[in-house]
């Protein structure tokens, strides 16, 4: 693992977190949709390409590994207090998806306090993240009342109830991976 925090892909992992606050002030403040569907493209264009090129160059970190899903994380929650102040999406789903996310961090941080690394982010994991990141721009482009609109909320929702899915079912395995790493280190400690 490179230690070097100076490379592209963190460069790119920093750049997403900078779309935080811009997709916020763009959907809040002056109601540019389309340029926020923009930025949280831009935001899923570098989800990947962070990733992809760090592993090609041989460029990964330790701050890429754990700014990487952390961002992924603020921008779902960002994402999700947006929507429901602009009544995007209903509260039910919004309560689901930060719910899981909170007992995750609180299982971590008992991971972590028995000395456990935190969760080694699965495939499943990134494709529901990967459809979430989907779903987003298109449920807030099936805000506007036009056929593009009537488009966009099919999409919208197909990728969110599949996101939606695998959010949940990662959150299970996670979830089960903390339990069986904390449980390990009652046996081994006892």
């Amino acid at each position: 693992m490179n230690s070097s925090l100076l490379s592209i892909p963190n460069a790119l992992t920093f750049l997403r977190f900078l779309g935080i606050p811009l997709f916020i002030y763009l959907t809040l403040d002056i109601h540019a949709d389309g340029w926020a569907v923009i930025v949280l493209a831009i935001g899923g264009l570098t989800d990947y390409f962070d990733g992809k090129l760090a592993r090609a160059w041989n460029q990964t970190s330790r701050f890429g590994e754990l700014a990487d899903p952390a961002i992924d994380r603020l921008y779902i929650l960002a994402i999700l207090i947006v929507f429901l102040i602009r009544d995007v999406t209903p509260a039910w789903i919004i309560v689901v998806l930060i719910s899981r996310d909170l007992v995750l961090a609180i299982i971590t941080v008992a991971m972590k306090a028995k000395g456990h690394a935190p969760f080694t982010v699965t495939y499943l994991g990134k494709a529901a993240t990967f459809n979430l990141m989907y779903a987003f721009p298109f449920l807030l482009l099936a805000k506007s009342d036009t056929p593009l609109g009537s488009i966009a909320f099919v999409l919208g929702w197909s990728f969110a109830i599949w996101g939606i899915a695998l959010y949940i079912a990662t959150g299970i395995s996670y979830g089960r991976e903390g339990f069986s790493q904390r449980r390990g280190s009652r046996v081994i400690n006892s």
